[in-house]
């Protein structure tokens, strides 16, 4: 597997939550290859609200060859009626090298150990590149809604009995 999943602490995740790059990581990162402070402080919050860091934690997508950060992703909540949200993201440097679909593939074996039975994942209908990757993964095209900043997105769905 030429990429690896790397669980940030709770440190870390402070510092992403106040836009700051954690310590000692400056050196390892691709540009834009952070989540955005939102995602940290979601998962701060969620946390001290009790959830499992499993549910909420957030892990950078490092490439082994290297060991730099690329990306990251991670689970949006824990699952509701089974269900569970992902999200992702890779520097844009880094897309189209296969990064992506070993992050939501790793997910997707995360969310099934943990007990989940399907998995959603939101892609902007312009985003080709994503939609290719939840499909060659067996997602299941379910639907569209308009997200919280008014865009439309595309909902798909990977069953654990697919």
């Amino acid at each position: 597997m030429p990429y690896t999943l790397v669980q940030l602490s709770r440190e870390q995740m402070m510092d992403l939550a106040e836009s700051r790059v954690p310590a000692g990581m400056a050196s390892r990162l691709e540009e834009g290859a952070l989540p955005p402070s939102f995602v940290a402080k979601r998962s701060l919050a969620q946390m001290a609200e009790g959830t499992s860091e499993y549910w909420c934690g957030t892990f950078l997508i490092v490439r082994g060859a290297d060991r730099r950060v690329v990306g990251a992703c991670g689970f949006k909540n824990e699952p509701r009626a089974g269900r569970v949200e992902i999200g992702y993201g890779v520097s844009p440097a880094c897309r189209r090298q296969g990064a992506a679909a070993e992050a939501v593939d790793a997910l997707l074996k995360l969310a099934f150990a943990g007990g989940a039975t399907e998995v959603l994942a939101e892609v902007s209908p312009d985003n080709l590149a994503s939609t290719n990757v939840v499909r060659r993964l067996g997602f299941t095209e379910i639907g569209t809604r308009v997200d919280e900043e008014g865009e439309s997105v595309v909902l798909w769905v990977a069953s654990r009995d697919a």
